[in-house]
């Protein structure tokens, strides 16, 4: 059979007779200096000054051990992180974030250079070397992704913020699917379904967000970005406690809301055919979550599933939240300890109460399958996360990751000849401000088809 690939265009996508095209040059240490010497002058930031202070705490942590740099700390303060990580959240970015990702990419990178010199303002080499890049790697996947790109900021926060943060052109990210030699059916006019015609009863769950940790009338109004924990303290007042069955300010879901919505959908509609189950499982507590916290989650909320709904198919797809740290999913060739094997692999356990065995493969290769529902209907699951902008992994190396396009093209084109009607799953919405350009005009490409 014949295999249909992916291949990487050095000309731009919406010019493919262009074969002229250069890559522009790399851009050189002193310049990517300077560049970052302008974002903090956006901030009104000393940038030496900041460089200075920032030497003086890194041999201070070397001395006394500190698990995490206080340039973490600083950044904290300095680019307006709270700002941010809303904005992140909620997708609705500016420039607050935009010059928060330059300034901070630039400082890393900054870093990044230093320690590849082995030049520590201020220390020798050898072992305090090594142990800098120990505390820097703290930072974990962000940097281990830094160290390995030439990009500068302007093309980094660009890929990563989105509009906000300038359209920067990179052809290193730009590329095409390509078809197979398959004509295109003519397209047949759909008519109405007729009065009584069998229908489906479908329940669609998503972004669930349970807290195993919510603790009811705890501080809901607290100084971080989730609260109603026993961690945030009692509430200064009645009007700031946490409620017994949720809070509407800066909270997450407790697991009795989330047990008696399932049993209340599950009494009142006896009769879903099946359901749809895109996720986002865990809670908004990013900054501290680990990777055995986000499989217990996983684990007890697919409990709660397979307890209230016995015998009713479920079809999952993965949502951003589900890896520690968020929004990372790094693809199959990321072999090291950054890998994602870990949570992959305990995904295929899990959707394996509903899923058959042939889907296994491409679960614990990119979290993504394709099931037949009845003769003549399919359901195709997308790991969105291989288009999701915020996940710093794809800076390497954006194309179609797992080769989740190529398959899904032949998983259409399958169907097509099988005369099967396809649902297509999954969390973000291709078009959508979180996903990759490249990739949603790839895969409108494809349904277009």
């Amino acid at each position: 059979m014949q295999q249909y690939g992916v291949v990487t265009n050095m000309t731009a996508l919406l010019n493919p007779a262009n074969h002229s095209h250069k890559l522009p040059p790399v851009p050189t240490p002193q310049q990517m200096e300077l560049d970052t010497n302008k974002q903090f002058e956006l901030l009104k930031i000393n940038y030496s000054r900041l460089l200075s202070d920032i030497d003086g705490d890194l041999r201070e942590d070397l001395r006394s051990g500190r698990h995490l740099p206080r340039i973490v700390d600083k950044a904290l303060r300095l680019f307006d992180l709270k700002q941010v990580m809303e904005e992140v959240e909620t997708s609705v970015m500016s420039k607050v974030s935009c010059t928060a990702c330059k300034a901070g990419a630039g400082l890393l990178q900054h870093y990044i250079r230093v320690l590849n010199k082995g030049e520590e303002r201020g220390c020798g080499v050898g072992e305090v070397q090594n142990t800098s890049w120990s505390l820097i790697e703290k930072g974990g996947e962000v940097v281990y992704v830094l160290k390995q790109i030439t990009l500068g900021p302007d093309k980094i926060c660009s890929f990563v913020i989105g509009d906000a943060c300038g359209d920067v052109y990179n052809p290193t990210h730009e590329w095409k699917v390509v078809f197979p030699p398959v004509q295109k059916p003519d397209v047949t006019p759909q008519k109405a379904p007729s009065p009584g015609a069998p229908t489906f009863k479908v329940l669609h769950l998503s972004d669930t967000h349970f807290d195993p940790y919510y603790q009811e009338g705890t501080n809901a109004d607290c100084k971080e970005p989730l609260c109603c924990r026993l961690t945030n303290g009692p509430a200064l007042s009645p009007h700031t406690a946490a409620g017994r069955w949720g809070d509407y300010r800066k909270c997450d879901t407790p697991k009795r809301t989330v047990d008696h919505m399932l049993q209340h959908i599950s009494s009142t509609h006896p009769d879903i055919d099946y359901i749809l189950w895109t996720g986002d499982l865990p809670p908004h507590d990013v900054w501290n979550q680990t990777r055995e916290e986000n499989l217990m989650v996983l684990k007890e909320t697919t409990a709660q599933m397979l307890q209230t709904f016995p015998g009713i198919p479920i079809f999952p797809a993965l949502g951003n939240h589900e890896s520690a740290p968020v929004n990372s999913f790094p693809p199959p060739f990321v072999k090291n300890d950054f890998g994602i094997s870990w949570l992959y692999d305990e995904l295929d356990a899990q959707w394996r109460q509903w899923l058959p065995t042939s889907v296994s493969h491409t679960v614990r290769r990119g979290a993504f399958y394709s099931v037949l529902v009845r003769p003549g209907f399919r359901i195709i699951s997308l790991n969105m996360n291989y288009c999701n902008n915020k996940n710093w992994w794809l800076l390497l190396n954006s194309t179609d990751p797992a080769k989740e396009l190529q398959w899904f093209i032949y998983e259409l084109q399958s169907a097509e000849f099988n005369g099967e009607k396809v649902h297509v799953i999954g969390h973000i919405p291709p078009g959508h401000s979180d996903c990759l350009k490249v990739w949603s005009r790839n895969y409108y490409k494809i349904i277009n088809r």
